[in-house]
């Protein structure tokens, strides 16, 4: 990294930000905490960064051994992104930026964010003392990708994949299922489909209240 982007600092908030603090560069690890992307996936889940940013980031992060390329075998056989080790260290980062930047005001009209944003929302939000006693294992299908959610001892695991057995299955597209989790919509009249045990289905949707906005 160049010397002109350095704190040249020794503590440790500043050594961080020299690796994850230019612009674009913790979106792009939020866009690879679900698993690894090709840079095409990149580019839908970050609309509005260029690809030579995008490209300039990608170098960056890997450079500071936050994340790596790797090829898929064949028949794939293309290039992907995905987190080190070190760089998945940083999912309570982004679970805090989340929690803390969601007491802000409300985002201007008409903004949105990306599908991985949608899922990562729940782990931002979810409150371990409202899941207390509670154990499930949920496939959520989103827009036809399949989701594990697992609820055990007061935490939420999400990750892509099917649940072999699960309590539950939830139907619908992201943004209508992050609108009942939040509160927007009701259960019973949202545009989703559930199968299975209801109820498990109607606790996981309490588990993410949104924060009190700061005044």
């Amino acid at each position: 990294m160049s010397a002109k982007r350095t704190y040249n600092e020794a503590c440790g908030i500043p050594r961080a930000l020299d690796r994850v603090g230019e612009r674009w560069s913790l979106m792009i690890v939020r866009e690879l905490m679900l698993g690894p992307k090709r840079f095409t996936d990149l580019r839908t889940g970050l609309p509005h960064v260029g690809p030579d940013v995008l490209s300039q980031r990608l170098r960056d992060l890997e450079q500071s051994g936050v994340l790596v390329r790797r090829k898929l075998p064949p028949p794939a056989a293309s290039q992907v992104y995905e987190l080190t080790e070190w760089g998945r260290e940083l999912e309570p980062v982004l679970h805090a930026l989340g929690r803390w930047g969601a007491r802000a005001p409300s985002a201007p009209e008409g903004t949105g964010m990306s599908f991985d944003a949608h899922l990562l929302s729940l782990q931002t939000l979810f409150d371990p003392e409202l899941a207390e006693g509670f154990e499930a294992a949920l496939e959520l299908r989103l827009d036809d990708q399949p989701f594990r959610a697992v609820v055990s001892g007061g935490e939420l695991s999400l990750e892509r994949g099917e649940v072999s057995e699960p309590d539950a299955v939830i139907t619908s597209d992201a943004g209508t299922m992050l609108a009942v989790a939040h509160g927007r919509e009701q259960l019973d009249s949202a545009d989703l489909v559930v199968e299975g045990d209801r109820d498990a289905v109607e606790r996981f949707f309490g588990l993410f209240p949104l924060p009190e906005p700061v005044a």
